[in-house]
């Protein structure tokens, strides 16, 4: 991917599978499981036997990892069967059966955990996204996610997310520019916002947008002279973040206003009626409780 391709700016979309893939993720998670082997898998299941099973949702959600746990089950074996019920994506309700699996016994009892652990907090992250969005009803207010995910599985949770049917902020720093505190602190001087967002312009690459922090009104005048095109309203109340918007409309200036900070579940449909575009949430990733999922397995004798 060059400066010059367009898709470098279509920061809320998730564009390609870069940094880490499926396969290096499911790998390492399978790795730090197996070690050497499952001694008790190998001890006690006769390696002639098979075994079939249904993964079941023990509570209601948003289901996300359904290609995941597939692509985990064919990496341990390619000669499990694996049939999704339901798509990533769906809402389920408690005790929805979501795919049956059938295969070699022993490989299904290796692989389960794996599976299990991505599919659970995928779903989980799926889960608090539509919460989220939900609470947006009836504004034009849209709910993303940060770059506040788990070390190495961000290309994953952004996808949760999406599934939650929230959208993706910048994947990672080569994506958007941000300009916040401690770039606006090392700059210094009263005109720092203009000359960050200058700078910004005259050596990033073209095709970025430029975002920038700020926390007061008087610094939001600031952004909206100085052209930025997306302004992040940190840690605002809804009083503020209103005189916010009608600072921007009035002067009818394109700039996107973003809340951040102090974002809660309880706040979200007071923030959006404020008329902010976008509230970001580090909450869909970083504090996401696991969906319950389970997998009940059947042996067969050979």
């Amino acid at each position: 991917m060059t400066e010059d391709d367009p898709k470098v700016n279509q920061t809320p979309q998730l564009t390609a599978t870069r940094r880490f893939g499926l396969d290096e993720i499911v790998d390492l998670a399978l790795n730090e499981d197996i070690g050497t082997g499952d001694v008790t898998t190998l001890a006690t299941v006769p390696a002639d036997h098979r075994a079939s099973g249904t993964i079941l949702a023990k509570e209601a959600g948003v289901i996300s990892g359904m290609e995941v746990a597939r692509f985990v089950f064919a990496r341990v074996d390619n000669e499990i069967w694996f049939e999704a019920l339901v798509a990533d994506g769906d809402r389920v309700e408690n005790r929805t059966p979501l795919a049956r699996i059938e295969g070699p016994a022993r490989s299904l009892l290796i692989g389960e955990r794996t599976a299990l652990n991505l599919m659970q907090r995928l779903s989980g992250i799926a889960t608090v996204s539509a919460r989220y969005v939900a609470a947006t009803a009836g504004t034009s207010a849209q709910i993303v996610d940060t770059r506040k995910t788990t070390p190495g599985l961000r290309m994953l949770e952004k996808q949760a997310v999406r599934h939650g049917g929230a959208r993706n902020h910048r994947f990672g720093l080569a994506d958007g520019i941000l300009i916040k505190d401690n770039h606006l602190a090392a700059i210094g001087g009263a005109d720092r916002i203009a000359k960050a967002i200058q700078a910004a312009r005259d050596h990033a690459p073209h095709t970025l947008r430029v975002e920038i922090e700020v926390t007061s009104l008087a610094e939001l005048d600031e952004a909206l002279k100085a052209g930025a095109d997306i302004i992040m309203l940190d840690n605002m109340d809804s009083p503020t973040m209103q005189h916010a918007v009608q600072r921007r409309d009035e002067l009818g200036n394109p700039a996107l206003l973003e809340a951040s900070g102090g974002v809660t579940l309880e706040r979200i449909p007071e923030i959006a009626a404020t008329g902010v575009d976008l509230i970001s949430v580090g909450a869909l990733t970083h504090s996401a409780k696991a969906l319950d999922i389970s997998i009940d397995l059947t042996v067969h004798e050979a």
